[in-house]
């Protein structure tokens, strides 16, 4: 086993920009690149699809129990909800990117299915999000990310993200599964209605990629992880 100490900006670009340090376990040393930006990209498509979240929860009056202001989803995807009453859930929004959408450079394709239990800052609240033939700038991304709110102060929202049947499968045919749990706040924003001043910290967890020649890589977050809610250019490393 060899253990790693790396910084991700330096190895993937992503959706969040981010300061944040994590160790790194693999099974095998020529495969520690591959596992590192299959990890960053799994980290990326649950981050992004989660920011999406929050933008459907606040268009449809999901976010909490304030007055919401309206904010700018991609015009290319068709959004559909099972109900738009405010304050009625579960709320299940099918979310349908075509054979493409392209917003702030990252092209999107596929349907994502988001459904919300409660208001998104309520205590007890899940959103689940759900992919189905679902592709980020060519790479397939699958499986079933779970966000549960563990909030105990309400001006420090906090969640558990869990990840199962986690898969990537890049434009070169390589294949990688995953899965992990974290623990997320949200430090910066909280009094706002405005989603870009958000500001999350990631205070522990861990997320292991696997390969099927059976070398692996679990990556276990050391120190919090600052992720601001601005958008970045997509770009995989392999």
């Amino acid at each position: 086993m060899k253990n790693l100490k790396l910084y991700f900006p330096f190895l993937v670009s992503v959706l969040l920009l981010s300061c944040n340090k994590e160790d790194n376990t693999t099974t095998k040393t020529e495969t520690d690149k591959d596992l590192v930006t299959a990890n960053a990209v799994a980290d990326f498509s649950s981050e992004m699809d989660f920011n999406y979240g929050l933008d459907l929860s606040q268009n449809y009056s999901s976010y909490s129990n304030r007055t919401s202001e309206t904010h700018a989803l991609a015009s290319c995807a068709t959004v559909s909800v099972n109900n738009t009453t405010p304050g009625q859930f579960p709320k299940i929004f099918t979310v349908s990117f075509g054979s493409g959408c392209t917003l702030n450079g990252i092209t999107r394709s596929g349907t994502l299915t988001i459904t919300l239990s409660n208001y998104l800052l309520s205590t007890g609240s899940v959103m689940t999000i759900a992919r189905d033939n679902y592709y980020i700038n060519g790479t397939k991304i699958e499986g079933t990310v779970t966000y549960t709110n563990q909030t105990t102060n309400p001006s420090i929202p906090q969640w558990t993200r869990s990840i199962s049947n986690g898969q990537i499968t890049f434009a070169n045919g390589a294949v990688f599964t995953h899965s992990g749990t974290r623990t997320v706040r949200q430090i910066e924003g909280v009094s706002t209605l405005i989603l870009a001043d958000n500001v999350y910290e990631i205070l522990a967890g861990t997320h292991t990629v696997n390969r099927p020649n059976g070398s692996s890589l679990t990556a276990t977050v050391l120190t919090p992880l600052i992720k601001n809610l601005i958008a970045t250019i997509f770009h995989k490393e392999h």
